[in-house]
């Protein structure tokens, strides 16, 4: 048997690759500078840490809950963009004895974490607001409007820090989407706050709440299915399994293909190892092979780094499976 691998690097890729049914280009993205990256995210973490202080006391000053809700929002904002923050420099740090793969999963750990907590806030926000709702109390409608808008600068401000960011990262999207959330709320707390000025209608504020609760769980579950399947080791969202094992088999000279295992390394990094079964008369030119099934591979699914393992038709491994092995455990 012959154990093969391939590692590329997408950057170093200069042709035009098939993901799934979509076509990239890996030379026409544009990547911000780690060192800046990392400045904007510090300074997001501190101009939010300063705008939890002003709505938690204008909150309780007002007597808002929404306004206390937004506030609790976006303290949640300041710590997922903190997480974020040292994720993103831990996932920075090269490969070593210790984690042969890199670091690159840390910045997916964090995803898990901010969604996770997201989660609890808005199941949180739900509790108060449903209290809210059959204990209605004064709210300084003044306050919550001037307070909510002064946030709304503040989140817009933040969005813009992280945008270009969320585009490429896992883990910057998460904190991006607290800070999104946060930016509905502020409007949503600075409406609550003209209608109870203009009506009294106090009901308003558990209302928004309610809506800034909603907004956030629906985010959160749509979007934490995503870190939960690359740490799970599951497949590329993108790749069919399928149609990679009819390509694999294609190739002129492979018999057979077991033990193929697809997952992501990173978020932009899918692996793939396998056992290739080389036809009979065709163990010559076995190295051949192998490197139109990589070519393949790397052509047609964007597969950067790929393991295979050839073997004799003859010496086939005993009741392989063609996905993944036996599991070992009882």
């Amino acid at each position: 048997m012959m154990t093969t691998c391939s590692t590329i690097c997408p950057s170093e890729l200069g042709h035009t690759v098939k993901t799934g049914n979509v076509l990239n280009k890996p030379g026409h993205h544009h990547h911000i500078d780690p060192k800046a990256g990392n400045t904007r995210i510090l300074w997001a973490v501190v101009i939010n840490i300063m705008l939890t202080v002003v709505q938690i006391v204008g909150g309780i000053l007002s007597g808002s809950l929404a306004l206390i809700a937004d506030a609790i929002h976006n303290l949640s904002d300041a710590l997922s963009l903190g997480l974020a923050f040292f994720a993103r420099k831990i996932a920075q740090r090269p490969a070593d004895d210790a984690m042969t793969f890199g670091y690159g999963r840390a910045e997916i750990v964090a995803a898990l974490i901010n969604y996770t907590t997201l989660i609890v806030l808005g199941l949180f926000l739900t509790y108060e607001a449903v209290l809210r709702l059959f204990a209605p109390t004064d709210v300084d409608g003044w306050s919550v409007v001037i307070i909510a808008a002064f946030a709304l600068g503040v989140d817009t401000l933040t969005a813009f820090l992280t945008y270009a960011l969320s585009k490429s990262s896992m883990n910057i999207r998460a904190a991006f989407l607290h800070n999104v959330t946060d930016a509905l709320g502020s409007v949503a707390v600075i409406v609550a706050g003209t209608v109870i000025i203009l009506y009294d209608w106090r009901l308003i504020d558990p209302l928004i709440t309610l809506l800034i609760a909603g907004y956030i769980l629906w985010q959160s579950i749509t979007e934490i299915g995503g870190s939960v399947r690359i740490l799970m080791l599951g497949s590329p969202p993108d790749l069919d399994t399928q149609a990679v094992l009819a390509a694999m088999r294609g190739v002129s000279g492979v018999g057979d293909v077991h033990h193929l295992h697809l997952w992501q390394m990173q978020e932009h990094q899918s692996a793939l190892d396998a056992h290739i079964v080389i036809k009979e008369g065709n163990w010559n030119e076995a190295d051949h092979v192998k490197e139109v099934v990589k070519a393949t591979l790397r052509d047609r699914f964007g597969l950067s780094h790929i393991t295979l393992e050839l073997e004799r038709h003859s010496d086939v491994c005993d009741n392989a499976q063609v996905v993944g092995h036996a599991s070992a455990i009882n």
